[in-house]
């Protein structure tokens, strides 16, 4: 059956034009029920013995539940003991258009088989399609299309069980619809209710999402924070120029502050400073605000105290006397930022927090706070039955809402991850917490790997170049499994050298569009943490089929070079290509080839080669300006029975990371110059932006303290000013200045290059750069290689290939999964940093200063690779006397200043008075403070057990 409706439009020309939209009406669309013996369904998905023990529902029933409910209470629905739900097509689309996140979850839901959650399209059957009346809201007809949905259902199967009793139940939180639904004879609840009833799950009833009518119940009237504006106010206060729209971030040291990135291009200010919780205005991190920015007289400067909401009661206590503390110190004119406050939040940006539970000290209470493990997140007050069993576990919890008079949002528990300090928990929460996609490769994903025994086929070898008896040789990490890249150097017959860089072959296994490309492009990046894994392409691509291991045949995409012996390209080909490595090093075992005079072998030639040409390319790099820059990096010694960290160093880097990166890079210069002069509008390519001049303004404070000079005006400037910076007597010095000048850096980004025309690489000091080198670990190189491979005739192309909008919004994802990793990468690193000196007690060590705040100093400690922060303001003692100079900087503790870069000595420990946020603490013994620094503990020798590296 065909309905169609015909109206007419005008066009922008001013002309009319006719639109008829078709909408098909059928008959076969079934119930989905196994008790239905009139539907024809083969494979239905709702249970005949839908039993769930309720008090309101004694028999067996299914459940509907409307919009509202499944935005609001997607949490229970996703829970296991809510089974056999019937969501109809109104309601789907509805929560497509109104929320993507909980849209996903809803899908992933519905393919869960042991749900048992039925997608029905009542708007395309006959029976259940309903017009819109004249006057009749479009919120309105949906909602009478749910109960007409719910109507068709239960008459439905009243008639195929013979009056039996399996049941139809409408969940709704909205008052008119219940009614409206109980004059149609509808079995129908709230929500609260109906999960209230279910008998012996306390649990869930903690999983129920706050009503706006219950918040009301859990707050005092006192009003906390200023009315937010309504939505229309906004938007003709942001179209008239009266308010920015903008980023709320959050400051992670400093609750009291946070910062509103402007989202428009073309306006004078693109951040404005919040200060104060009234000016915050119930902001949370990453939520879409609308401020309002003072008037000159009015900004500050950013704040320099550090400051941690841990106050142990859960009243809706005045903050004025910390939010004094902002303010003392007078302004500096030359730092003031635009400062502003929020009047407005455009959207919301809440995703389920993981944290811990602080019980309250009422006894039987059931109302608490939730502390979360990201600072940068407001605490949160739930409701919950089973603070006993909570207490100590890690939990995650999702918000509700944030009235005006609630000095903390309202939120519901969500799930239990385990207990606080397990490894496996706490690698969940990391992982969590930045947003890891770390499920196991689905079913669907994993019908896409080939079919084992595999091998490289004949017509393989038709289309590649045979480099089999080439001697290829790769150089990587110990450990290394997920092998991507492989080198040779040979001399030819005319006197020149022939380089080439052979990288896995991925996109061969990897086809564009299915479920295992479409899981790759969503995880973005294989996820490094300290004895763990989290793969982008499954273990059978990255550790057998596509890793370069020695002695077998590996696919793989070649970039070969003829270079002269000072190292200038003379010629540049690619190929799809067979190789066969004759050897997997170390960077260590591959150092000690090219070092050992006695060996001569073809492997070790080629290394040799290899070594002395990247010198003469390293060089020439640094001549046109490319940065030398310095980040501590850590290798933990894991214990090989218990996996606890037994030992911490520095990783120490040889020739040999500098040969393999050399050759990387040129590698993927010259990649990315090939794939932009094919595709000038879709090729994806890698910048890193010059950083603003204020970036730099530490940097020179530091420099100068030891009266030297930092030029930034360039790259070449700042790389010929750091190699310049030297202090006698004070080697660490130049690595210390190296390390600040990476802080000032901006973050290299991937991006399509017909949607911007800056492509400068600045770190590198190179026009144009793009990743090629790993495409086992990074899916952006999967791209490059289809790119190069249809540049070469070698690959067919594919739609989205081409569009620069679909390459662009891929870039995002790319981007912010990179970044996530990193942050993930680094929370790994500091948790097991914490473990290994739970473990050594009180350590002494010597470090240097790398910053100064105002009411404490950040230290980096070179033999462990580690910063950590000396407070001088102490709730249990009273504070010295302390003077912050923004100009040096410099902070004044009773008599002794402390500048950027002085040498101290501390203790490290680790606090745990906070299980959720343990942290190492570092305490002061040189210099000698009196009242402030503390005396040199003794420290006792740690017996070394047997270990494994990480």
């Amino acid at each position: 059956m065909l309905k169609s409706k015909t109206f007419v439009k005008k066009t922008r020309a001013g002309g009319v034009l006719k639109i008829v939209r078709e909408h098909y009406l059928r008959d076969d669309i079934w119930c989905g029920s196994e008790v239905c013996k009139e539907c024809k369904d083969e494979a239905p998905v709702l249970q005949e013995d839908a039993c769930i023990e309720s008090n309101l529902c004694s028999y067996p029933h299914y459940l509907i539940p409307d919009t509202n409910v499944l935005l609001h209470q997607i949490d229970i629905l996703e829970h296991t003991l809510i089974r056999n739900v019937i969501i109809l097509q109104t309601v789907l689309q509805e929560v497509r258009h109104r929320s993507a996140p909980v849209y996903k979850r809803i899908k992933d839901a519905i393919h869960e088989k042991e749900k048992h959650f039925y997608t029905f399209t009542n708007e395309h059957h006959r029976e259940t399609f309903i017009e819109r009346e004249p006057g009749e809201s479009a919120n309105d007809r949906n909602d009478r299309a749910i109960r007409v949905a719910a109507k068709w259902y239960a008459d439905h199967l009243t008639k195929n069980t013979n009056g039996g009793s399996l049941k139809v139940v409408l969940l709704t939180d909205d008052r008119a619809n219940k009614e409206k639904a109980e004059q149609y004879g509808l079995t129908v609840y709230r929500c609260e209710e109906y999960i209230k009833s279910l008998i012996g799950n306390p649990e869930l009833v903690d999983r129920l999402a706050l009503k706006p009518d219950d918040q009301n119940e859990i707050i005092g009237s006192k009003l906390l924070f200023p009315e937010h504006l309504p939505l229309s106010r906004i938007q003709s206060g942001i179209k008239n120029g009266g308010l920015l729209q903008g980023t709320f971030h959050a400051n992670r040291d400093n609750y009291l502050e946070g910062t509103v990135f402007i989202n428009r291009e073309g306006e004078d200010i693109n951040e404005v400073l919040l200060q104060g919780l009234q000016n915050l205005n119930r902001a949370v991190h990453q939520d879409v605000v609308a401020v309002e920015l003072f008037p000159k007289e009015r900004w500050v400067a950013p704040s320099s105290v550090v400051l941690q909401d841990d106050s142990p009661n859960d009243e809706d206590a005045e903050e004025d006397e910390t939010e004094n503390k902002l303010k003392g110190v007078p302004p500096d004119s030359s730092v003031l930022k635009p400062t502003g406050r929020v009047v407005g939040v455009i959207k919301r940006n809440w995703r389920p927090y993981c944290g811990m539970l602080s019980q309250s000290m009422i006894k039987e209470a059931t109302r608490h706070l939730f502390t979360p493990a990201d600072r940068r997140i407001p605490r949160i007050r739930i409701e919950t039955r089973q603070a006993a069993n909570l207490a100590g576990q890690r939990i995650m919890v999702a918000i509700d809402g944030w009235p005006k008079n609630s000095r903390y949002p309202n939120g519901h528990f969500v799930k239990n991850l385990g207990t606080a300090g397990d490894k496996e928990t706490e690698t969940e929460v990391l992982l969590l917490e930045h947003d890891v996609p770390h499920l196991p490769f689905s079913p669907a994903v994993l019908s896409f790997l080939p079919k084992m025994p595999w091998s490289i086929t004949e017509e393989d070898m038709k289309v590649r170049a045979d480099l089999r008896h080439l001697c290829v040789c790769s150089v990587d990490p110990p450990g290394c499994t997920d092998i991507d890249d492989a080198l040779h150097c040979r001399e030819l017959e005319n006197g020149n050298l022939e380089v080439g860089v052979h990288i896995a072959d991925v996109s061969h296994f990897i086809r564009p569009g299915n479920a295992l490309d479409q899981e790759a492009a969503s995880r973005g990046t294989t996820v490094y943490l300290c004895g763990k894994r989290i793969d982008m392409v499954p273990e059978l691509l990255s550790s057998n089929l596509c890793s370069l291991r020695s002695n077998v045949e590996r696919l793989a995409f070649s970039c070969i070079w003829e270079m002269n012996h000072n190292a200038e390209i003379i010629k540049t080909r690619f190929t799809k290509s067979v190789i066969n490595s004759k050897a997997s090093l170390t960077y260590a075992e591959a150092q000690m080839k090219i070092d050992d005079t006695t060996m001569n072998d073809d492997i070790t030639k080629s290394l040799r080669g290899l070594n002395r040409l990247a010198k003469i390319l390293k060089g020439r790099r640094t001549e046109k300006g490319a940065l030398t820059l310095s980040s501590p990096e850590v290798r933990f010694h894991i214990d090989s029975e218990t996996h606890d960290p037994i030992d911490l160093q520095t990783k120490e880097l040889k020739e040999t990371n500098s040969m393999v990166e050399e050759f990387m890079l040129l590698a993927n210069i010259s990649v990315a110059q090939k794939i932009y002069d094919e595709f000038s509008e879709c090729a994806l390519l890698r910048k890193h932006p010059s950083p603003p001049p204020s970036n730099y303004d530490i940097l020179i404070k530091a420099a100068k303290s030891k009266d030297l000079d930092i030029h930034t005006d360039s790259a070449k400037a700042l790389a010929d000013s750091l190699n310049n910076a030297t202090v006698r007597n004070f080697p660490y010095f130049n690595t210390l200045l190296r390390i600040l000048a990476t802080r000032c850096m901006m973050q290299a980004v991937y991006f399509c290059s017909g949607m911007d025309s800056d492509f400068h690489h600045y770190g590198l000091a190179s026009p144009i750069y793009t990743h090629f080198t790993s495409p086992i670990r990074r899916y952006a190189d999967i791209i490059v290689h289809r790119l190069l491979a249809v540049a070469i005739n070698a690959d067919s192309t594919y739609p989205e290939l081409m569009d620069k909008h679909k390459q662009s919004s891929l870039c995002n994802n790319l981007n912010y999964r990179h970044k996530m990793a990193q942050y993930a990468q680094r929370a790994s690193v500091a948790f097991h940093t914490q473990l290994f000196f739970k473990n050594k007690g009180i350590i002494n060590e010597e470090g240097f200063i790398l910053f100064v705040r105002k009411n404490a100093i950040i230290i980096l400690i070179p033999k462990f690779g580690m910063e950590g922060t000396v407070f001088f303001e102490n709730k249990d003692k009273p504070s010295p006397r302390l003077k912050f100079d923004s100009e040096g900087p410099t902070l004044e503790v009773e008599e002794h200043t402390f500048h950027m870069f002085d040498k101290v000595k501390v203790t490290i420990s680790v606090d745990a008075s906070n299980i959720q946020h343990q942290r190492i603490r570092m305490a002061l013994i040189e210099p000698v403070i009196p009242g402030v620094s503390v005396p040199v503990p003794e420290s006792e020798p740690v017996a070394k057990k047997a270990k494994l590296d990480c």
